[in-house]
């Protein structure tokens, strides 16, 4: 199936959705934060796109937005797309979990909450894996200030 051919039925799955393959191979939908876990859920379930395998999920800090891209592919139908969602606040960052929809978001989302700070709504056990509980701030964050000069960027 084409670019062009998954764009034209994702069109049909919510509002406001844009799409680009500037930069990519894939087809890239970006999706409004509301519509996140309907939109994932479709993308699986739609008998012509069947999205089973989220193969990599990436926090992103894009300043001042923070968001996920989530790769997709149909390990049925040999298609794949990018899903990008974003998320304006940075202070209370959160978004709907598809751990519900894919079982390998469980640990990416983990991981993007620690390193990120975006909440989940629903992640099952939402917590540090990698830090400390009492570690203070989000080290993949543009904005993150490293005073003891732990982290090479």
């Amino acid at each position: 199936m084409t670019n062009e051919d998954l764009q034209n039925i994702i069109t049909g799955l919510g509002t406001d959705l844009e799409f680009t393959t500037e930069g990519s191979e894939f087809l890239n939908v970006i999706v409004p934060k509301e519509q996140l876990h309907s939109i994932c859920s479709q993308l699986k379930s739609h008998p012509e796109l069947k999205f089973d395998y989220a193969f990599c999920i990436t926090g992103m800090d894009w300043v001042p937005a923070l968001g996920v891209i989530y790769h997709l592919n149909s390990t049925e139908l040999k298609h794949e797309i990018v899903v990008k969602v974003m998320v304006e606040d940075r202070e209370n960052p959160t978004l709907d979990s598809v751990h519900d929809i894919w079982q390998t978001a469980d640990f990416h989302e983990l991981e993007i909450f620690d390193f990120f700070g975006i909440k989940f709504n629903n992640h099952p056990k939402l917590r540090r894996i990698f830090l400390t509980p009492e570690w203070e701030g989000f080290p993949l964050r543009k904005d993150y200030v490293d005073e003891a000069n732990m982290i090479i960027k």
